[in-house]
């Protein structure tokens, strides 16, 4: 469906197929910040929420724990399933649902007034497990992202910010779509946010590494930045460095989504395709071509190409940190050192997403200020 009020990037930064300075480069050096604002603030979004839930891994754990028990659920309550299947196939009889719902399967993509709908009538209405839904989105969406996605159904919920939570009214939904939807007395409009959790424990951010020059390096890319070309010079501060000179490079294929249920096929596609045209461009950059590699069979690769360091983006919570938390002392073993690297963004941004995105949005004047040199760099 037609969608000619947004930009449509989402999934191409979700994947840094372009990256956020690019993006905020070139709408900065064409508007004014005064009439551009709010549009670089939805590109910050998604910044804040990695960083957020990279110093609170906890929500990302007891988010999948959820998940596990709403899919054990599933098998046997078949009530549950019933209703669950009855909202994931658009057939809820709610006229505004069920289209949302089609377009999601159909597109991989939602507007986010809508996704902000739909979720909400999932959780108050449909009274389904917040963490079903938010799976359901994750397995969809080419633009999936486990941060943004999980703390944005947390947030609807009234979980992620205390006391707040987003309730979808029918009158909201009539005048945004233009009358399309108007689905007065089919919406439960008055209900309390789900119970409150534990708060979680704040975990300290790593620290940004910096590959060693003049070793026989492997480049390995991962669907969590797919633009190796301005990899490293935007490496923050002290760890500036010569472009590295690679040995061999690798694409790391998707071994877990953040679900265990199958992706959608249009999100998959889209992955795919993203992997595909990196690895094109990665073999520019590259001695020894580039390969696709699972991550059982980075170990063998590394010391195919005798190896002395893997540099990877950094591993991302719900994403490629449990691959790298393993494939490290792997390759340690066989004295090969795994380096995550940390684009200046992320490391300019993240130490600022650890409260409310207000407090984060205080940064952003700062964190874009020369976003005209890094998009030529980053």
């Amino acid at each position: 469906m037609a969608h000619d009020n947004v930009s449509m990037l989402s999934p191409w930064i979700r994947h840094r197929l372009v990256t956020e300075p690019e993006v905020a480069g070139a709408v900065l050096g064409r508007h004014a910040s005064s009439a551009c604002g709010k549009f670089v603030q939805e590109v910050c979004w998604r910044t804040y929420w990695i960083g957020w839930l990279e110093q609170h891994p906890g929500a990302w754990s007891r988010y999948r724990e959820g998940l596990d028990q709403g899919l054990v659920q599933l098998d046997r309550d078949a009530l549950l399933l019933d209703r669950y299947l009855t909202a994931v196939d658009g057939r809820t009889g709610i006229a505004c649902f069920d289209a949302w719902a089609a377009e999601l399967v159909a597109t991989g993509y939602l507007h986010n007034h809508a996704r902000m709908w739909l979720a909400s009538i999932w959780i108050f209405t449909l009274r389904l497990p917040w963490e079903l839904g938010a799976d359901w989105f994750l397995r969809h969406l080419a633009d999936g992202d486990p941060a943004s996605n999980t703390l944005s159904w947390r947030w609807v919920g009234g979980l992620q910010t205390r006391g707040k939570h987003y309730l979808a009214r029918a009158a909201n939904i009539a005048e945004y779509t233009e009358g399309r939807f108007d689905p007065r007395g089919e919406l439960v409009e008055q209900s309390a946010p789900l119970a409150a959790d534990a708060p979680f424990v704040r975990e300290p951010l790593a620290l940004p590494a910096r590959p060693l020059s003049g070793e026989r390096s492997g480049l390995l890319l991962t669907l969590d930045d797919l633009h190796p070309e301005s990899a490293f010079e935007s490496s923050p501060g002290p760890l500036s460095m010569q472009p590295v000179q690679w040995t061999a490079c690798a694409v790391l294929e998707p071994a877990d989504i953040g679900s265990p249920l199958a992706a959608g096929a249009v999100a998959s596609q889209f992955r795919t395709a993203a992997l595909e045209d990196a690895a094109r461009r990665a073999a520019v950059l590259s001695q020894g071509g580039v390969e696709t590699a699972s991550p059982a069979s980075i170990v063998d690769w590394a010391r195919a190409h005798s190896l002395r360091q893997v540099v990877a983006p950094h591993g991302r919570v719900g994403s490629t940190r449990p691959v790298f938390d393993l494939l490290g002392p792997a390759l340690e073993a066989h004295g090969i050192t795994l380096v995550q690297w940390q684009r200046k963004w992320d490391a300019m941004a993240w130490p600022h997403a650890a409260r409310g995105f207000f407090a984060f949005r205080d940064h952003i004047g700062a964190l874009t200020a020369d976003c005209a040199a890094m998009n030529r760099s980053a």
